[in-house]
């Protein structure tokens, strides 16, 4: 109660605060056409020099003359279109309180019989961008990514990681919560992996990046939040893009995208088709110790080498329409889904050892795995501005179902030293598949105040359901037999319902705060049903679990701009990590015979705290510190069954983590023809908890590197070497030895701008191999892992477009956290 009242007590004097002058000043200038003739009517934009967003639209005056007022302080550039012209761009200036009325440079626009016919304008924006509450990257912007996958291009993101297996950490921290244009994925784990792998890097538009969201996002994710935005086109008329690339590493692959626009009068209508297609290769080597609980001996030691190959298609399509009933009112509907296919086929070899390294026997396996994934998404959006002061209502509703379906047979092979046969193979087919429902609902109300302060709050609520089934079947004396000690039923129910509210603003003239407060109320509920040995023959046994409970999510932000150089930030927010849905399943699903991952349904929410301290110099440099506090932490773990020579991995509640960290990122103008981009983060981890109830602590320090440097070698052709490089370090129970990559892209505009083709080249030293060792109890295992990762690919895309910028932004769906848990295969 005592926090509730400090919280209410702050936003009392955010409220009293907000009626502090905020300066503002005024950007005025002139245009004229190729002949210095004054052009009157033409159109003029005020854009945001970080992001090239649009602020305000005016008309030139009869002399060619604009002006816009009031302007905060900032940078920005003006953007000037009129008929028969090609378009203008002003200088980027800035708006201070020494230099509130800017006079811009005369613009001269080029008559369109001089200039190229068909010429496609589009700013140049920077790879990397800082702002309050999040680092954006503009995913065009760096060539490198020609012909990548979403996954590949989240690798070189500003303090993001990604694990062998597809899981992906920001800033040392997992439980990273992934949206697609504000909505979730739908998938998690190696699920999620496999989307984003399926994803063309041509189309995507921009990735964002919150480590401390504010009160508006689900209080999910424990590292933060990182969103995924797909291009769109905001045109007058019609206006599109195709692109294709060709990508060669030991095998090949292929990626195809278009997306189109169109509007007219009241009505705006969008599509994006994408389509990709992967064939790739895995080598996984792991060798491990069996101990001795109690006397701690070696009983035996297995090397084992696994290699895989698999394919799959995928296909990626959205359906749109924007209806503009009035100025005021909009709605709108999206359909998207995507479809995913393929084969991966597992060749594991086993050597046996006994504990003075004398052969023992070996084992062979062959796992052939079929899956294919269906989804269906619908949003219906609406957003009403009820007066001219900016109020505003938006409401979404939001419905999505998967079919996931997969088909796992395993034969095993077992022989002596000299490849004699010493046992009757056998073979174990598997049928798992998951049915998901989810069904999600919000609305919003913004309402502006005065002197630049605002008050939001809204509700959502959302219900999910999941059904799941493993049938598996033994082949005994060319016979298939029920194995009922694998087989299982698992359904899960889970509603979730939220309130927040946020208030933002100034606390004088230097000093801008955002307080929020979001509280969820959390029910849930799991059926388990399956087969218990007793008594030389299966019973029936079911298991059910139900959980409720309501927390309190606070955030908070400061921001102190000292001088026009410096810039303050320090933010709060108090987090929650739920189990990915699949993770809670306490099915069986096999690598070969001594490997398997399991389910674990007894799995709770973490809750972290995080805080940040941040500062900025100009545009140059900024530094961050942060520290993180995990509770009840959700991790993967390894456990061994010295009996049966098994070993699985499952998800647990093992520790609590205590991270603490430094960043910088810069962005230097090196020459005109060359830009770097350098981010460094280093951090320290520590884990302390039990796992199978042996405690185990372990700490270690970090360094991740990122780096862009971009050159410009004339009007059509630039160049890019980008590349990261994490040092030693740990995940989970996972001590991991350094890992890295560089890459090197060229770009060449074509068909009088309207076309670009890239080549580009990864991993080039074929260095991105994943290596990891981990000891602790029974457990002494080191891993050894790479990929298809260094490849050359070409890509082409051709951009066209007839009509001028127009139309407001989209908003992101209501479906948020639920979604992004569904699934967490291996």
């Amino acid at each position: 109660m005592k926090k509730l009242s400090l919280l209410l007590t702050l936003f009392a004097g955010l409220s009293l605060g907000s009626n502090a002058q905020t300066k503002t000043g005024r950007i005025e200038g002139n245009v004229i056409d190729g002949s210095q003739k004054t052009l009157e009517s033409a159109t003029i934009s005020l854009h945001k020099a970080l992001d090239s967003s649009l602020l305000k639209y005016a008309i030139a005056s009869k002399t060619g003359s604009f002006a816009f007022e009031p302007v905060a302080e900032g940078r920005y550039f003006v953007a000037v279109s009129a008929v028969g012209h090609a378009k203008g761009y002003s200088e980027v200036v800035e708006v201070t309180p020494s230099s509130s009325t800017i006079q811009l440079k005369t613009i001269e626009l080029v008559p369109q019989a001089k200039a190229m016919a068909g010429v496609t304008v589009t700013a140049k924006r920077a790879l990397i961008e800082q702002k309050i509450d999040r680092t954006v990257l503009n995913v065009e912007a760096s060539i490198t990514n020609t012909g990548t996958s979403a996954l590949e291009v989240l690798e070189k993101a500003p303090g993001v990681s990604v694990d062998k297996d597809g899981n992906i950490s920001l800033k040392g921290k997992e439980g990273v919560m992934i949206l697609v244009d504000g909505r979730p994925t739908q998938l998690g784990g190696a699920d999620l992996a496999n989307l984003l792998r399926s994803m063309n890097a041509s189309q995507l538009d921009q990735v964002e990046i919150m480590t401390n969201p504010p009160a508006k996002f689900d209080a999910a994710g424990n590292a933060g939040v990182i969103n995924i935005k797909i291009k769109k086109n905001k045109q007058v008329g019609y206006n599109g893009s195709i692109g294709a690339n060709y990508i060669q590493g030991r095998y090949p692959k292929t990626n195809e995208s278009l997306t189109f626009n169109y509007r007219t009068g009241k009505v705006n209508l969008f599509t994006n088709i994408n389509h990709n297609y992967n064939k790739r290769f895995q080598e996984l080597d792991i060798q491990r110790k069996f101990i001795d609980n109690t006397s701690k001996e070696v009983l035996s030691e297995f090397n084992q080498e696994a290699r895989m190959k698999s394919h799959y298609s995928s296909f990626n399509a959205n359906l749109g329409m924007d209806y503009f009933a009035s100025k005021n009112t909009t709605v709108g509907v999206v359909f998207s889904g995507f479809g995913n296919g393929g084969e991966t086929v597992n060749t594991n070899h086993t050597d046996i050892y006994n504990p003075i390294g004398h052969l023992q026997s070996k084992t062979d396996a062959v796992t052939v795995q079929d899956r294919t994934w269906k989804n269906f998404s619908t949003n219906f959006n609406f957003r009403h501005v009820l007066d001219s002061t900016g109020r505003e209502l938006t409401a979404d509703l939001d419905f999505s179902t998967y079919d996931t379906q997969k088909e796992q047979q395993m034969s095993n092979y077992y022989s002596d030293p000299a490849g004699n046969s010493t046992q009757k193979p056998d073979t174990l087919f598997g049928r798992l598949p998951q049915q998901i429902e989810i069904y999600s609902g919000r609305v919003d109300y913004l309402h502006p105040l005065k002197k630049g302060a605002r008050f939001e709050a809204g509700w959502k609520s959302s219900f999910v359901k999941t059904d799941n089934n493993a049938v598996y079947d033994t082949l005994n004396n060319n016979t298939w037999m029920p194995d009922l000690s694998r087989t299982n039923s698992f359904t899960y129910q889970e509603n979730i319902n939220a309130v927040y509210t946020n208030l933002s603003g100034p606390l004088g003239k230097k000093l801008n705060a955002q307080l929020g407060l979001r509280m969820e109320n959390t029910t849930s509920k799991g059926h388990s049903s399956g087969y218990k040995y007793i008594n030389s023959s299966f019973v029936p046994s079911d298991t059910s679990f139900n959980t409720s409970y309501t927390q309190l999510f606070p955030t908070a932000y400061l921001q102190y701009k000292a001088n026009e150089k410096n810039n303050f930030g320090l933010n709060y927010g108090r987090r929650i990590r739920r189990p990915n849905y699949q993770s809670l399943n306490p099915f069986i699903e096999y690598l070969d015979r001594y490997t398997y991952q399991q389910g674990n349904p007894h799995l709770k929410a973490q809750f972290s705290h995080n805080i940040e301290l941040s500062h900025s110099y100009k545009t140059l440099f900024t530094t961050t510190l942060n520290y993180a506090r995990t509770n009840n932490i959700i991790q993967q773990v390894i456990e061994q069954n010295e009996a049966t020579n098994e070993t699985y991995v499952k998800q647990a509640n093992i520790a609590n983590q205590r991270q603490y960290g430094l960043s910088v990122s810069t962005r230097i103008q090196v020459a005109k023809w060359w830009t770097s981009n350098i981010y460094v983060n280093g951090f320290n981890n520590k884990f302390e908890g039990l796992v199978n109830n042996v405690p185990v602590t372990i700490e270690a320090s970090s360094v991740m590197i990122n780096g862009t440097q971009q050159f410009k070698i004339n009007n059509n052709f630039s160049a890019e070497i980008s590349g990261f490089y994490r040092t030693a370090g740990i995940e989970g129970v996972l001590r991991t030895k350094p890992v890295g990559m560089i890459a090197a892209g060229f770009s060449h505009q074509v068909m009088k701008g309207k076309g670009t083709v890239r080549l580009n080249v990864r991993d080039i030293f074929q260095s991105q191999r994943f290596r990891a060792s981990t000891k602790y109890g029974n457990v002494d295992a080191a891993f050894q892992e790479r990929g298809d990762s260094r490849t050359v690919a070409l890509g082409f895309s051709y951009r066209f477009s007839k009509g001028k910028v127009n139309g407001p932004k989209r908003r992101a769906a209501s479906s948020n956290e639920e979604q992004n848990r569904v699934g967490a295969g291996n």
